[in-house]
């Protein structure tokens, strides 16, 4: 449902000059003097994203901004502030608040963002917080998942799958990696592994008009991923595939200089996995010819 409705109301909303990029990104752009304002938002419930009786709130509030500045990194934006909303369950509601927030201040703090307002309400349903992040970028420079182009190189940051054991609540936004990337001029589009390493690399490619052959020998793969693999009847590729809240950066660069693009930034390993293709869809080779990947990930139904 998630991924037919954005596309529904892609077509449906309409476009304003101020707006430069709406529906359809990891974040919107929006035109104004002397730079881009590049804005964000999510919302995370109990039970779907976080389990409150394991994570607690504190934890749960710091996975909320960890996960919109995620989206402010991919586009190479620098953030500037957040607003929080709740919808506390009516039982708990005064404890969870402020735990909650601690949770958003202690990584807003780490990343020099202000928490600039926001709103509370109280009802009978479980836990639900949500965020709009707002970040800046100078015209022009902001990375787009619509840049790609045949021939381009395919990097992951970090290492992908089994997000599950922790990581999808404890992880660092790749807001300093983009900072460090984004002078070389070297990607030319980009998104963060959210949903799953298949489909967001796929909604790049259909943003950019073309395919995508991986390695999948050459992805990264956790040891999350690998441990998982031991018990779930997956293997560790599948998991890197389509486990997805690996939070990395999925970026291509230019073909031509893609031996220019670094092997690590900031401790944070870069490796290639693929090349940006004319045909579309997903491909990897094998020994019996190219195949068609199937796009994995987790879809929020």
């Amino acid at each position: 449902m998630e991924h037919s409705f954005i596309a529904w109301a892609k077509q449906r909303s309409s476009k304003l000059p101020s707006v430069k990029l709406g529906i359809g990104d990891d974040c919107a752009l929006l035109a104004t003097a002397g730079e881009d304002m590049v804005v964000t938002t999510d919302s995370l419930c109990d039970g779907t994203h976080f389990i409150l009786k394991e994570c607690g709130p504190r934890r749960a509030g710091k996975k909320l901004i960890a996960v919109n500045l995620s989206d402010l990194a991919s586009m190479a934006a620098t953030p500037i502030a957040v607003f929080l909303s709740l919808c506390l369950p009516r039982s708990a509601a005064g404890d969870l608040a402020a735990e909650i927030f601690e949770g958003v201040f202690e990584v807003a703090k780490e990343y020099d963002v202000s928490i600039a307002g926001g709103d509370t309400n109280v009802w009978d349903g479980p836990l639900v917080i949500h965020m709009t992040a707002i970040g800046k970028t100078d015209p022009g420079s902001a990375w787009t998942r619509s840049g790609a182009n045949i021939g381009d190189a395919i990097f992951v940051s970090g290492h992908l799958g089994g997000s599950i054991l922790g990581k999808h609540l404890d992880f660092a936004p790749r807001l300093e990696l983009a900072k460090e990337l984004l002078p070389k001029g070297l990607v030319t589009a980009a998104t963060d592994i959210s949903d799953g390493l298949g489909i967001d690399l796929l909604n790049l490619t259909v943003a950019s008009r073309c395919g995508a052959e991986v390695k999948l020998d050459q992805i990264p793969l956790s040891e999350a991923a690998r441990e998982l693999a031991k018990t779930s009847g997956k293997s560790a590729v599948d998991h890197a595939l389509g486990d997805g809240e690996d939070f990395e950066l999925l970026m291509t660069v230019r073909g031509e200089l893609a031996d220019q693009f670094p092997s690590q930034a900031l401790g944070i390993p870069l490796t290639r996995i693929g090349t940006i293709v004319g045909r579309t869809g997903l491909w990897t080779k094998e020994k019996s010819g190219v195949k068609q990947l199937p796009p994995k990930g987790y879809v929020h139904r």
